[in-house]
């Protein structure tokens, strides 16, 4: 098998978790292509490399403060690189970082370098090809990903090229000028890769073994999940998950390339499996809950309003006016309710508020804030006939007031709206009912 590896900060953090990631690779000859983060903390007080970065960045104008700093940064790695009893130095990668925030060179540079230093150090210790990502993953003018011509260049790249390391988060524009992704981003570098050299398996390698079914902050060790699809990861990264960085499966589902989300401090935890389809059933009917607090709900009444053509596109449109996205339409035959977060939509209230009166005159329009979102997710749901009562049963049986519930049409997720303060409750109510019940 031909495998692409990425590994996170907290895999990389020290020597000794170098040696881990080490050992890892070498334990099967698929691990061809690694894609590392910038090295993240040592332990809970500590400060990542990337922080460190910005920090030292914004004092390029102090030259003692931009020294120390800089030196700081130095000093991690070269804790590193004794630490693996490498004959290596970077003394030049940090003259040449030193003029570049001189010359202000951008923070999407600064932040660039945690990722490119240590994949310079993790080349040299397995012995690798390095291969700068800013020679090989380009964003367009606008500062957008360009997916196609990215892996035009990269699969070109590494035809040739038996095992290599590609540092991850970054790219350049065309005329050299580092861009940078979203945090997290790294993740999204692994399955670009994987996609370029056409791997049978991305393997994402992190501090927890795979995706669990809920908010271990919420619900005490919550069950992993074993097989999860793209499209249920999908509902689920957007309402909060988060473990794999959500633009991370767009790259990966031009050619049905699996991803497995593995642990670096316990390797041998099959940890989860995220694939385009499967005909493996899932362990429960539900996948997983997910979910955020900070939404509101405008909602929008006149009688006769199902009659009128085009009502719900000028309601829409007033949003849009106002540079405000919405997260769900619920509507009923009189009712017309808007979904939206809560802070973007305070700012512009009231211009919304008369935009509505003069768009579409409704009776009355109410307003409800406080509210927190959730996503029950899984595709078992299909099959499973029931499964909105028996959230309805766990959260009565909890005390707790549904205030809106919105299902898609591909039967996939059942979204379900709360109080703030009942979302822990709420999430706790719906994992008793269908894991520990196992309904």
């Amino acid at each position: 098998m031909k495998k692409v590896v990425k590994f996170g900060g907290s895999s990389l953090a020290n020597a000794e978790q170098f040696r881990k990631v080490a050992e890892i690779i070498h334990a099967d000859k698929g691990r061809r292509y690694v894609v590392p983060s910038a090295p993240g903390k040592r332990f809970s007080d500590d400060t990542k490399v990337t922080d460190m970065l910005y920090d030292c960045y914004q004092s390029a104008g102090d030259e003692k403060a931009l020294e120390q700093k800089m030196e700081a940064i130095a000093q991690r790695y070269q804790e590193i690189i004794e630490g693996l009893c490498l004959e290596l130095s970077l003394e030049d990668e940090f003259s040449k970082m030193k003029e570049a925030f001189a010359a202000q060179a951008g923070s999407d540079y600064a932040a660039s370098r945690g990722e490119y230093l240590n994949g310079i150090i993790m080349a040299a210790y397995l012995e690798y090809e390095f291969i700068d990502a800013a020679e090989v993953i380009r964003f367009d003018e606008d500062g957008e990903f360009d997916a196609e011509t990215t892996n035009a260049i990269l699969s070109r790249r590494l035809e040739t090229v038996e095992r290599a390391v590609v540092p991850g988060f970054y790219g350049a524009y065309e005329d050299g000028r580092i861009k940078t992704f979203s945090r997290g981003g790294s993740d999204i570098t692994g399955s670009i890769v994987a996609r370029a050299v056409h791997a049978d398996l991305y393997e994402n390698w992190t501090d927890v073994s795979g995706f669990l079914v809920t908010d271990p902050h919420i619900v005490e060790d919550p069950e992993t999940i074993e097989t999860i699809t793209y499209r249920e990861l999908r509902e689920l990264s957007y309402m909060g998950a988060t473990v794999l960085h959500a633009d991370a499966i767009f790259p990966l589902r031009k050619e049905g390339i699996p991803i497995n989300i593995k642990n670096t401090n316990r390797p041998q935890d099959a940890g989860t499996l995220i694939v385009e389809n499967t005909c493996r059933q899932p362990k429960y009917t539900i996948t997983g809950i997910a979910g955020k607090k900070g939404f509101c709900a405008i909602n929008i009444e006149k009688d006769m309003m199902n009659s009128e053509i085009g009502f719900g596109r000028r309601v829409l449109q007033v949003f849009e006016e106002n540079g405000i996205s919405f997260e769900h339409t619920p509507s009923g035959i009189d009712t017309f309710t808007v979904i939206v977060h809560q802070t973007e939509f305070m700012e512009k209230e009231q211009s919304v508020i008369s935009g509505l009166h003069r768009a579409v005159e409704p009776d009355t329009i109410d307003l409800e804030s406080d509210l927190a979102l959730i996503a029950v997710v899984g595709r078992g749901m299909r099959q499973m006939r029931g499964t909105a009562a028996r959230i309805f049963a766990a959260l009565s049986h909890a005390h707790i007031n549904v205030k809106m519930i919105d299902q898609g049409s591909s039967e996939l997720n059942i979204i379900i709206g709360v109080k703030n303060d009942d979302f822990e409750r709420a999430v706790q109510a719906i994992y008793d009912i269908f894991v520990l019940t196992h309904l």
